[in-house]
């Protein structure tokens, strides 16, 4: 019979799991953690308490546990973010990168900004047609000081961005340039909008697909594991 420690201590993991936006399902005999990206990425600054967030100190620790885990055997990551912090998305896209445990992302929504390196970082990528991915340069609140020094940091960061982008997915990093600096498409801004179909001709998305997809394509690799 479940001690009942045991069964407070469920509870409680259940509660925390549901408020970080993550859950572990078990589909086809395979444990698969999915854990959601919403709203604003939350750095290294408090966001206002009405702003939808991910916090990327929840997401990291999360992270390690999902690869250190003898259960869990596959991630899915759903996005649906507006982008937020570059550095602590960053942060997060290349430690999703760098895990063994089977990773697929799925783009809801929408994927703006730092939210791109987020979606490529997973070994497969999804998108449904009617979500899009929003690319446009590092942008910064607050006082900038017009030096070239400001300049050559903004140019430092986007190269930062593109080559990750390059090395996670299709496209190179000339085009997800291209994609940034264009204009003509975005009200008062630079850049570019691409909604399912575009993400994956411009080969920044692996595939068009759904929630089945992704977890089938999941099941399928860790099949071929065992």
């Amino acid at each position: 019979m479940p001690d009942e420690n045991e069964n407070v201590k469920a509870a409680a993991e259940e509660e925390s799991s549901f408020e970080n936006g993550s859950i572990t399902v078990k589909k086809d005999g395979h444990y698969i953690h999915c854990l959601t990206v919403i709203g604003q990425i939350e750095g290294h600054y408090i966001l206002p308490s009405q702003n939808k967030t991910t916090k990327y100190e929840h997401v990291i620790p999360q992270l390690v546990a999902i690869e250190e885990s003898r259960e869990i055997e596959g991630l899915l990551i759903i996005l649906n973010t507006v982008g937020g912090d570059v550095e602590a998305g960053l942060a997060i896209a290349e430690l999703i990168a760098t895990m063994k445990t089977p990773t697929a992302s799925l783009v809801l929504g929408g994927g703006h900004s730092i939210g791109v390196p987020l979606a490529v970082s997973c070994d497969r990528s999804f998108i449904v047609p009617t979500a899009t991915m929003t690319v446009h340069p590092v942008r910064m609140n607050g006082t900038v000081l017009g030096v070239p020094q400001t300049l050559s940091y903004f140019e430092k960061m986007q190269d930062r961005i593109a080559g990750f982008v390059e090395a996670n997915s299709k496209i190179t990093a000339e085009d997800f340039r291209s994609l940034m600096m264009k204009t003509g498409e975005l009200v008062m801004d630079v850049g570019t909008v691409l909604d399912g179909e575009a993400a994956v001709e411009c080969n920044l998305i692996d595939e068009l697909g759904g929630l089945s997809d992704a977890l089938d394509y999941l099941n399928r690799v860790i099949s071929k594991e065992e």
